[in-house]
């Protein structure tokens, strides 16, 4: 069985530009980097986003899930602004699996990760971490590097989904990333490509079908490979994105009991297992 990881959190900030070799030096150094202030315009602190933040912020609420004679399976997606979690609550009330924000862009890490990631692990879920892609930064696989390195790795021990890309709306600036369609898919394509590489997985990819007609051209390519989990706070999923007949996760609400997103997994719980298992 794979060991819970271990993950601190730290943050510096540089006081004078005189300082600015040291306080990069310790930057690089440092386990975990909290999100930075607010900008005065209003604009989130870079490091804040989470999956879903720009669904709600652009699509809204449009109904809860009507009943389905599927079986799905009940689960959660957590980053820093849950803190830490009350994962015990969330088994009591029937969660069996989790995703916890691991990473953004090159320079964030979740501080809240190791709780997030562990403890869910701890009370029995099964568990894995996403990205949230920053597209208008560092390159596809240099962010996938950053992901894998940081928590976002996958073993097979039956208890660890594949990684996932969080690639939606841009909650910093332009909706797409001020990237052309062809541009978005080659940046998410080198993404997968790095991530398949070094974890011999297909991550799987989190998004909304308007933002990605929007910013990919609605692409076919993926569909094959990676799991997708939809984002719809609405009675059902809607159309999928180009290339998807089925998904494997919704991301349904935003104001779920004990943490605000909640997801339904399509299938039973021996399904959440062949996924962790490959």
């Amino acid at each position: 069985m794979r060991k819970p990881i271990a993950v601190a959190s730290g943050h510096s900030r540089l006081l004078t530009s005189g300082a600015l070799l040291a306080a990069q030096s310790l930057l690089l150094a440092l386990p975990a980097i909290p999100a930075s202030a607010d900008e005065s315009d209003g604009t989130p602190a870079r490091g804040s986003a989470y999956m879903g933040m720009g669904v709600l912020a652009h699509e809204g609420v449009q109904g809860q899930p009507v009943p389905s004679r599927v079986t799905q399976t009940e689960g959660v997606d957590v980053s820093s602004h849950q803190g830490d979690v009350a994962w015990s609550t969330l088994w009591n009330s029937g969660v069996r699996w989790a995703y916890a924000k691991a990473t953004e862009g090159t320079s964030y890490r979740n501080p809240n990760f190791a709780q997030q990631y562990n403890g869910s692990y701890d009370v029995g879920m099964i568990r894995g971490a996403y990205h949230f892609a920053i597209p208008d930064g560092a390159g596809g696989a240099a962010q996938a590097d950053y992901f894998v390195d940081h928590g976002g790795g996958w073993t097979k021990d039956g208890k660890t989904l594949p990684g996932v890309l969080d690639i939606e709306y841009n909650p910093y600036g332009d909706t797409c990333y001020g990237r052309t369609a062809s541009q978005m898919v080659g940046w998410i394509r080198d993404f997968l490509d790095r991530y398949k590489a070094r974890t011999g997985r297909h991550a799987a990819i989190y998004t909304s079908t308007n933002w990605w007609i929007q910013c990919t051209g609605n692409y076919s390519g993926f569909g094959s490979t990676n799991p997708l989990w939809i984002a719809r706070y609405a009675s059902t999923v809607g159309p999928l994105p180009a290339g998807w007949n089925v998904h494997t996760m919704w991301q349904y609400t935003s104001t779920g009991p004990t943490v605000g997103d909640h997801d339904k997994f399509n299938g039973a719980l021996d399904r959440v297992k062949a996924l962790a298992n490959g």
